[in-house]
C-alpha cells in the first residue's frame, strides 16, 4: 500500500560485488608493488675484470716528484723568458711546493702559515724555502728575491721531502 509506514530492510548486495571490491584492492596492491619494483635503483652487476697490479708506492712518489720538478722548471723558464715577474714567480713556486707537500704527505701546507708549519715541525727545507725566498718576495715591500734561487730551494724541498 502506498501510504503504509512499514520499514523495508536495507538492500543486500550479492557476493559478486564483494569479490569485485577485494579484486580491485588486490589489483591496487599489485600495481603499487610493481611500481616500486620497476623504479628502485638497479644493483650493479660485478663483472670480474682482470686484476692489474697497482703501481708500487715508490713508483707513485717518484712520478709525483718528477711531475713537480717539471712544474718548478716551467716556472723558472717562464721567469727567465720574462713571462712572470719575480714576485709572481716566487708566488707560483710557493704554491707548487705547498701543493707538492700536500699531495705527498697529506699535510695541509697550502693553507698553513709559516708559523704553523714551524709549529708542526715540517722538514727544514720547506721552512727555509718559505722563510728565505717566498715570504720575503710575496709580503715584503721592495725588490723580490731572485726566483732562480727560489726554484732551487723548491727543487730541494721536492727532492728531500720524506
Amino acid at each position: 500500500m502506498p501510504g503504509s509506514d512499514e520499514l523495508y530492510p536495507p538492500a543486500q548486495y550479492g557476493w559478486g560485488w564483494m569479490l569485485l571490491a577485494i579484486g580491485i584492492l588486490l589489483l591496487l596492491v599489485a600495481a603499487a608493488w610493481l611500481v616500486i619494483l620497476l623504479t628502485r635503483p638497479r644493483r650493479a652487476v660485478a663483472v670480474a675484470e682482470p686484476q692489474t697490479p697497482l703501481p708500487a708506492t715508490a713508483d707513485v712518489l717518484s712520478q709525483l716528484r718528477t711531475e713537480y720538478l717539471d712544474r718548478i722548471q716551467q716556472i723558472e723558464t717562464d721567469y727567465r723568458e720574462r713571462r712572470l715577474t719575480p714576485r709572481n714567480a716566487n708566488l707560483e713556486l710557493s704554491r707548487v711546493v705547498r701543493t707538492f707537500v700536500n699531495e705527498y704527505s697529506g699535510l695541509e701546507a697550502p693553507v698553513l702559515a709559516l708559523d704553523d708549519l714551524k709549529a708542526r715541525g715540517v722538514h727544514p727545507a720547506l721552512i727555509d724555502a718559505m722563510g728565505r725566498h717566498y715570504y720575503p718576495s710575496i709580503f715584503r715591500q721592495g725588490p723580490s728575491i731572485d726566483p732562480v734561487a727560489g726554484a732551487e730551494a723548491a727543487r730541494t724541498v721536492v727532492r728531500t721531502w720524506h
